[in-house]
Parts: C-alpha cells; structure tokens; sequence
C-alpha cells in the first residue's frame, strides 16, 4: 500500500508543476512587455572630422523597445535609422568625441535623432533608449 501512494506521488507532482507552469504562461499575457535590444548590425563604421588627416569612427549600438510590434518596427525602418546616424557622426569633431561627456552628449543626440526619424515615421519615438556598446574613435 505504502508503495502504490509513493508511486502514485511520483506520478502526480511532475504534472502539477506541469499545470503550474501552464497557468503562469497565462499570466503573463497580462504582464508587462517584455524589454528588447535591437542591435545594429553591422557596426557603424565611417570618418569624421575636417582636416588633412581622417579620423574614424567605430559604433556598436543598440536600441531599446519595449515589446515585439516596437521590435519589428525598429527592424523595419533599420536603414533610415542608420543613415541618420551616419550622418550625425560624421558631423563630428575631435572635440565631440573625445572624452567621456562628449560620448555621452554624442549618445543623447543619436537617441533624439532616432526618436525624432521614427516620430516621422510611425507618429511616436518607439526607442526608449540608446546604448553604445562599443565606440572606437581612431
């Protein structure tokens, strides 16, 4: 008898904790959207600055949304995106990229110009943010 109930549990709470995790799926349908990085791939890479002698630049970026329609959009107007920020970096000067404040500068105004290119686009900023995850200024 001991047997057939210690059988019988075993056979059972696998599939409670199945039915558990079944019902927290379902919440999260309500939950908040889930937070994306949508990375510009392949870097941004291009010269700046006036001079006799080029410098470039190096950008790893990635922008943050918050859920998967944001996501596609962010994907779907990804050149237009990455033609604003070209432009904005190559309007650089040694001074705009040379410390950290200057990057951080830099960043905030890649992050309006994208918000503002997709308030054009789609009547609001979808980006919450922009993040560089690598800068190489040469």
């Amino acid at each position: 008898m001991k047997n057939c109930i210690a059988l019988l549990l075993t056979l059972i709470l696998p599939l409670t904790a199945l039915a558990n995790s079944s019902e927290g799926e379902g919440e999260g349908e309500n939950a908040a959207p889930k937070v994306a990085y949508v990375s510009l791939v392949p870097a941004l890479v291009g010269n700046f600055g006036a001079g006799p002698k080029l410098k470039f630049y190096k950008a790893d970026i990635a922008l943050r949304v918050t859920g998967s329609e944001a996501e596609e959009k962010v994907e779907h107007h990804e050149p237009l995106i990455r033609n604003q920020l070209v432009m904005l970096f190559s309007q650089q000067t040694d001074a705009s990229m040379a410390d950290e404040a200057a990057k951080e500068k830099l960043r905030q105004d890649a992050l309006k110009q994208v918000q503002d290119v997709l308030t054009q686009e789609e009547g609001k900023p979808i980006v919450e943010d922009l993040l560089f995850n690598n800068l190489i200024v040469q």
